[in-house]
């Protein structure tokens, strides 16, 4: 063989494995592409995204042209290699050809163009989809026949490219793809996100203010108590009931009563003409479907009841929000805070504070799936109400109980959890 035909031969074999490294570095381009950036970017105009969107919803027919490619490029270039390597160095060619070119169809075709690949997908995608799309036209007729026998396998195997994952992700999975973001998204905004995946799980007498902390209008009371008590209440919205909290007769917006404190004379009836009629919501109601309620609704306050129609508490939108965003309204109560911090590392609690909201303060995992305060966890551990003041352990935290009253504990101090000591072994030779 001539050296004119000897260089094409060693020219031809360098093009096939520049066409076998484009093959295996789209492959594993495409397949490496992150598909919720490729829906973004193809919604936003992006050309190569839309190309490579539209061939990646066959990707039965796109590896089935990326592999025809690249195993046919690779036949013919071991077969260029075999008839170059029995020209240079005769039969013992075969043997070398075999191994030179499986290592640099190793190195050059594979291994370092899958890496980039997998590096960087969208380079590398991008402007691959330009001759995939047309090369997949021109060989359609071989790879749908490639594809049919290829289901036909499937289908004995008992296998279904339906049952295949989707794209669809799931509430933990949104979860970890929020919490991996990182500086991608600033950290409020990952708390935001992660708090409305988490409002399923949370119910509204979790977020409820209890019964025996509402505030409200008592229609028993004097006209002259009643009227004290607009002037000087905190709230905006007063639930009105007749004797017991359970009685509730309709909600009062003090917007409305300043219509009644304007005039020289007013009497429970006038009172009960500005009321609002009364929403009740069940105690197991998600925040997620409560928050839905509200807005369709068009209310912002509503009063919390068990199974039997006992009143429990009351809920408000503003308290489903802060959920979601933290606390961003004024607190009446923040000179008296629930959770007093002492010098010696323990923390003063009040016994109403929600478990909740110590765990959110201090970082704790204090459990939540049974008692909602303080109060309701000691009586749960100890299974009876405490008459003196008692120390016992909750999850691992040493709680003293301080104050009791009408067999509530009012306050205790809560000791920080223990880190367990690594102990360690010291061997003697």
């Amino acid at each position: 063989m001539n050296e004119t035909s000897l260089t094409a031969l060693f020219t031809l074999l360098f093009a096939l494995i520049l066409l076998s490294a484009f093959f295996s570095s789209s492959e594993t381009g495409m397949m490496s592409l992150n598909r919720y950036r490729l829906k973004h970017m193809a919604k936003t105009g992006h050309k190569g995204a839309r190309r490579a969107q539209g061939l990646l919803q066959r990707t039965d027919q796109l590896i089935g042209v990326i592999l025809i490619g690249n195993n046919f490029v690779n036949i013919l270039a071991s077969s260029i290699a075999t008839v170059i390597a029995i020209r240079i160095w005769g039969d013992a060619g075969i043997a070398i050809a075999t191994l030179l070119l499986t290592i640099v169809i190793l190195i050059f075709a594979e291994v370092t163009p899958k890496t980039l690949a997998a590096l960087f997908p969208e380079k590398i995608a991008f402007p691959a989809s330009h001759i995939l799309g047309p090369l997949l036209k021109i060989l359609y007729p071989i790879v749908w026949s490639v594809n049919l026998f290829t289901g036909a396998i499937l289908k004995l195997l008992r296998i279904s490219p339906e049952d295949a994952a989707s794209d669809h992700l799931s509430r933990e999975e949104l979860r970890t793809l929020v919490n991996e973001a990182g500086a991608l998204i600033p950290a409020k905004h990952k708390d935001m996100l992660v708090s409305i995946l988490d409002l399923e799980n949370v119910t509204v007498n979790d977020i409820m203010v209890p019964r025996n902390e509402i505030v409200g209008i008592d229609l028993e009371d004097d006209t002259d108590t009643i009227l004290r008590q607009l002037k000087s209440s905190q709230h905006t919205r007063l639930p009105v009931y007749k004797g017991d909290i359970n009685n509730i007769q309709g909600i009062l917006h003090l917007r409305s009563a300043t219509k009644l404190l304007q005039q020289e004379e007013i009497n429970k009836a006038m009172i009960m003409q500005l009321c609002q009629e009364p929403y009740f919501i069940p105690e197991s109601t998600p925040l997620n479907t409560q928050l839905i309620n509200f807005q369709k609704g068009k209310r912002r306050f509503g009063i919390v009841v068990d199974e039997y129609g006992d009143v429990l508490g009351l809920a408000t939108l503003e308290d489903i929000l802060e959920e979601i965003v933290g606390e961003f309204t004024t607190d009446y109560a923040a000179t008296s805070p629930d959770i007093i911090p002492q010098d010696d590392g323990t923390f003063i609690i009040d016994g109403t504070a929600a478990v909740r909201t110590i765990n959110k303060t201090l970082g704790w995992k204090l459990p939540t799936d049974g008692p909602k305060t303080l109060n309701g966890l000691i009586t749960e551990t100890l299974e009876n109400i405490p008459e003196t003041n008692v120390c016992l352990k909750v999850d691992g935290h040493r709680v003293e109980v301080l104050q009791i009253k009408d067999n509530v504990v009012k306050a205790a101090i809560v000791h920080p959890r223990k880190r367990k000591r690594r102990s360690l072994k010291i061997s003697q030779a």
